[in-house]
């Protein structure tokens, strides 16, 4: 199915209440994680988009249930010198969860056919070749029993803007931009090209991309949240683990306890 951003520019509002549905969802979240451990589930959620479209938002309400133990969460900048001394994914593979884990990338291995390919940090033959490369790693993932959540959060240069002018105002939240951002607006028009390009060739079967229309952060927050956990329910098996009678018997001990009936 072809994707285009445009339907994804109306930065309407989410029709309810935005903290009751957050919280349920965080709770539904912390089921999902609570399913990878009980059954040794490995899961990745991958964010790509625009600068100040809200991932980070995003990220803060999917991991504020859930426990430290089984979650990373890899912030993806500019590669070091030893990885760029390897191939593009290698970084990737090193950073893959085990069983009973979940990853969560602030970006991702898409930054070759997007980053890269637009401020020519790679050649053409490297990000036309990263198509195949990434389709196969995907596969590999998710042949493998990773499952896989790739979105992408789309917002109008005019939101982008605002922002923008909002971090720059406020002295807390200056950190959150600097050059590269305006460097990344001023070729708003190559990356628009390279993303169509991206969903043309990675939006596959086994790895399909889900479109946020982050223009309006609560309502973005709902729809990124309602489809992992729909995504990752659909996939886990969300059965809880049964008591074990000798845990069972041990609490007995300890404190009378008897299982309810």
């Amino acid at each position: 199915m072809t994707i285009s951003l445009s339907d994804y520019e109306t930065g309407a509002k989410f029709d309810g209440d935005h903290s009751d549905a957050i919280e349920a969802l965080q709770e539904r979240l912390e089921r999902v994680q609570a399913a990878h451990i009980t059954h040794g589930q490995r899961s990745i959620i991958m964010f790509e988009g625009w600068d100040a479209a809200g991932k980070g938002g995003i990220i803060k309400r999917i991991t504020a249930l859930l426990d430290p133990r089984y979650f990373d969460v890899w912030p993806i900048s500019a590669p070091t010198e030893e990885e760029k001394a390897r191939h593009f994914l290698w970084r990737f593979w090193k950073r893959l969860p085990g069983n009973r884990e979940i990853a969560i990338f602030d970006r991702s291995w898409y930054g070759r056919v997007l980053v890269e390919r637009v401020e020519g940090f790679a050649t053409e033959a490297e990000w036309r070749k990263g198509y195949d490369e990434i389709n196969e790693f995907e596969a590999q993932l998710t042949g493998s029993r990773t499952n896989l959540v790739k979105i992408f959060v789309h917002l109008t240069q005019d939101e982008q803007d605002k922002r923008f002018a909002d971090r720059l105002n406020d002295p807390w939240k200056r950190w959150k931009t600097g050059s590269e951002d305006y460097r990344n607006r001023a070729k708003r028009k190559q990356y628009l090209a390279a993303i169509n390009e991206m969903f043309a060739q990675t939006n596959t079967r086994w790895a399909p991309w889900k479109v946020i229309d982050g223009n309006n952060k609560k309502a973005a927050r709902i729809a990124a949240l309602t489809h992992i956990a729909e995504t990752l329910e659909a996939i886990v098996p969300m059965t809880p683990p049964d008591l074990d009678p000798a845990v069972v018997k041990l609490a007995g001990k300890a404190f009378g306890y008897k299982p309810e009936a």
